[in-house]
């Protein structure tokens, strides 16, 4: 007794597990030469992030007749004035030291600054709130700390800020450039003197920085809101006055020039749609258009010829619109005029005009053609606008009842089946009684 036969459960035979299909081993990954086995165990087989060096360059050997050796040599380097004399540690190739300036001396570099001598500084450059000894002071400190002003103004004897020595410097350089110049255009490019120094406005530029940068979280916050609303206002009111306003830029009169080039434009003629019977007047849309336009006093030519011809063509389709164009191109008219003046809109907007009304003729022709062919192909087809012809009862042929057997079954197979709650609209026909046969008798 098992514990199956203690639950009750049937017994089945031991079902043998399925042998799990073995994986192809991995390759182990084989340790680059040049490599030590701590320094990849660390690496883990990753790739690293910066790019190491290619593993050959660590087993390459100097070439066999070159002699390598580290000596500790004196050097001297043109950056400094005194002739010091230092030592380092130089790698010398078969006995031979290297030679030249030392290596880093090239990066000292100095700001060159424009020297003004006593005849000039008497001439161009007093001012009553510097004196000359104290200019002196700002230039030799400009040139022995490379402009660095916030180090000069720690500097300077005197209690000045960093703008006013800056504004000093930069407004003596300029001064003296301009002095030795034979012209002005020779210095005009010169950043000194195309981009001046403007105390104030620096002045103005930190204050504010300052305000900024001393915020809190809370004053950030609302200055963002204040800033939403003012934006979503300004939106509000530019949707607005597009809604209100047509879009036409206005001029100013400066001059005879703007003046003959400019014209009112209640002054253009529109011709009107009455010329050819049929055509279409100007839609409520179009009439809003031209008032508004003529609301202006001044515009720009081409522009509001643009709007009037908009205003024209609105109330035809597009396929109308570009056979006015098709058509005025093969004419050789522009599209647009060239010398857009009163006389000329006009006449353009009246050629327009008349291209309408010409098309408009033109389908109206095609049409009564149509009618016409088809009443020539059909006589007997009643024309239109022909009254129908109205059969009286009196003139319907009379027919025998004898000769008419089937014609009850005809009238009874033509009767409406009555649903109830369906009413007749007509008068209801009287019932028919199914005819008797006839008999020997009846012959």
């Amino acid at each position: 007794m098992d514990a199956k036969d203690i639950l009750g459960l049937p017994k089945t035979q031991f079902q043998i597990p399925q042998e799990k299909k073995s994986r192809p081993p991995k390759e182990p990954q084989r340790k680059p030469d040049g490599i030590s086995r701590e320094v990849y165990a660390l690496t883990g087989g990753l790739a690293p992030l910066m790019p190491s060096i290619d593993a050959s360059q660590l087993k390459k050997r100097p070439p066999s007749d070159e002699k390598i050796t580290w000596q500790w040599l004196p050097f001297t380097s043109s950056a400094r004035k005194d002739d010091l004399q230092l030592f380092h540690w130089v790698r010398v190739v078969n006995g031979v030291p290297p030679i030249g300036d030392y290596a880093f001396a090239k990066y000292n570099k100095k700001v060159s600054l424009v020297k003004y001598t006593d005849e000039e500084y008497e001439k161009y450059l007093i001012d009553p709130a510097w004196t000359k000894e104290e200019t002196d002071q700002l230039f030799d400190l400009c040139e022995q700390f490379d402009l660095r002003f916030i180090v000069i103004a720690d500097r300077f004897p005197s209690s000045r800020t960093v703008e006013e020595l800056k504004y000093r410097y930069y407004s003596v350089s300029r001064t003296v450039l301009i002095a030795r110049a034979s012209s002005p255009a020779d210095v005009a490019g010169n950043p000194l003197v195309k981009d001046p120094y403007n105390m104030s406005q620096e002045i103005e530029r930190k204050r504010a920085l300052s305000m900024v940068l001393s915020q809190t979280k809370q004053q950030e916050r609302k200055d963002a809101e204040v800033l939403a609303e003012a934006k979503r206002i300004t939106e509000s009111r530019s949707s607005l006055k597009g809604s209100e306003e047509p879009d036409v830029p206005i001029i100013a009169v400066a001059g005879s020039e703007t003046s003959d080039k400019a014209v009112a434009v209640g002054d253009i003629a529109v011709p009107s749609n009455s010329a050819a019977p049929g055509t279409s007047a100007v839609t409520a849309d179009n009439a809003s258009t031209l008032a508004s336009l003529r609301m202006l006093c001044v515009y720009l030519q081409s522009y509001a010829l643009d709007q009037m011809v908009q205003a024209t063509s609105s109330s035809v389709g597009l396929r109308t619109i570009k056979r006015v164009e098709q058509l005025m191109q093969d004419l050789g008219v522009n599209l647009k005029p060239k010398v857009p003046t009163k006389a000329v809109c006009a006449a353009h907007l009246e050629l327009r005009k008349d291209i309408l009304n010409l098309l408009n003729l033109q389908k109206q022709l095609q049409n009564k053609e149509a009618e016409g062919s088809s009443f020539h192909d059909n006589p007997y087809s009643e024309a239109p606008g022909t009254p129908k012809m109205l059969i009286r009862e009196q003139d319907r042929p009379f027919m025998s009842d004898a000769l008419n057997f089937g014609g009850d079954r005809l009238g009874k197979s033509n009767q409406k089946r009555k649903v109830p709650g369906r009413t007749s609209e007509g008068v209801p026909s009287p019932a028919h009684k199914r005819p008797r046969k006839l008999k020997a008798s009846d012959l």
